[in-house]
């Protein structure tokens, strides 16, 4: 918060005259009296004017500054009482610990958001922080202008989108420190013009091509399972998929429920299509706390009953389409981003916004052009019918696909 004038007019002196002065803890060496300002150019002994204090310091509020020289005590002074007048002045401004420094605040700011954002959000933020942090230190919050902004996207060697979104971060930053406050005003900010690009995607077949070949190659059908279901429920990420357990299956009512990723939801719940109920009921269950996709024996390099790490998905798929001789399509477009091309010429907008609970998401919104659980069982039906699929229970065996 910023201090008023009205902190610092002293009621006993009369109105307009601001407490606050230079002082000294020194004492006339002749007669062990107070040195006193003589608001000229000195803190002087009252009874020898000739004795003079060396160490000074301006006592203003609850802030204390040391000096050498009297010429400079009375100008930090002088200045702290004109932002006074003009109501400016900010006592934080003045600490050692410099509690409004850039570096500081962004610090604080990520520490209040620790369990408000997904992981992976997170995990940006820091970044982003970490570039302003190395350019701006801990210079004032408050100092830092239109001008600060852009030299700093200047220094940066990253591409339009990644300075947008560094940029949006230190944004959001400063609407905290307003709202809290610490800030009065925002500056202005510079923008960052970018066009995004786009994931290569495949067509529908192409698609469950890869998708077999994955379930022939790959000894763990588990690993095929998931990354249909990615290609079947456009709502769910590779990082959410892995973190289901067996308790978050809910074959009786048909429903995949996946673990929160903030603290806002307790889970996001997938209605499953009839077929993918029926290849879980195939499967045999164990603890509810148990990762569902877990590692199986006689993988090198895999412990047995394992969870799968984050890229585990990724490495069949890219393994998949180099034996295919398809190149350039990561899981991400091959799943989602193909599924949500293919299911266009079958379903609105709308319809597909609201199976990939995305309706917010404007990158994504880009592979679409331009609501019961029934109505996403429908959706996702359609995204699994496009071309044929394995015949519900069974997964392909080895060598053979549909």
């Amino acid at each position: 918060m910023t201090f008023s004038a009205a902190a610092y007019i002293n009621p006993q002196r009369g109105g307009g005259c601001m407490i606050g002065g230079i002082y000294s803890e020194e004492r006339c060496p002749v007669c062990g009296g107070k040195f006193v300002d003589n608001h000229i150019n000195a803190l002087i002994c009252p009874k020898h004017p000739k004795c003079k204090a060396d160490s000074l310091r301006v006592k203003f509020g609850n802030l204390y500054k040391r000096f050498k020289g009297y010429e400079q005590a009375n100008r930090f002074l002088t200045g702290v009482r004109f932002k006074t007048d003009e109501l400016t002045f900010d006592e934080r401004d003045y600490k050692r610990d410099n509690p409004l420094g850039f570096s500081n605040m962004a610090d604080k700011w990520l520490s209040y958001h620790s369990g408000e954002v997904r992981p992976g959000t997170r995990k940006n933020l820091i970044s982003h922080i970490r570039h302003a942090k190395h350019y701006f230190n801990n210079r004032n919050v408050k100092d830092l202008q239109y001008g600060d902004f852009e030299d700093f996207l200047q220094s940066l060697t990253l591409s339009d989108k990644s300075k947008h979104n560094i940029l949006s971060t230190i944004h959001n930053l400063y609407v905290w420190m307003k709202k809290r406050r610490e800030i009065l005003e925002l500056p202005d900010f510079p923008e960052v013009v970018f066009e995004l690009g786009y994931r290569r995607t495949v067509d529908k077949e192409t698609q469950q091509r890869i998708i077999m070949e994955v379930a022939r190659i790959c000894p763990n059908k588990k690993v095929y399972l998931g990354i249909k279901w990615l290609s079947t429920y456009i709502s769910i990420r590779p990082g959410e998929l892995i973190k289901i357990l067996e308790g978050n299956i809910d074959t009786a009512n048909g429903y995949l429920y996946i673990p929160a990723t903030d603290s806002k939801t307790e889970y996001k719940a997938i209605p499953l299509i009839p077929e993918d109920v029926e290849i879980l009921k195939s499967i045999p269950g164990t603890f509810p706390a148990t990762p569902f996709f877990r590692h199986i024996g006689g993988i090198k390099g895999c412990a047995e009953g394992s969870p799968f790490g984050i890229k585990y998905f990724y490495k069949w798929w890219v393994k998949a389409c180099e034996n295919l001789k398809i190149e350039g399509v990561d899981l991400y477009g091959g799943t989602r981003h193909s599924s949500v091309r293919a299911l266009r010429k079958y379903r609105s907008p709308e319809e597909i916004k609201r199976a990939a609970m995305s309706e917010t998401n404007k990158a994504f919104e880009r592979y679409m052009g331009k609501d019961t659980d029934d109505d996403l069982r429908s959706v996702y039906r359609q995204s699994a019918d496009v071309v044929s699929l394995p015949t519900a229970g069974t997964v392909p065996a080895p060598g053979k696909s549909t």
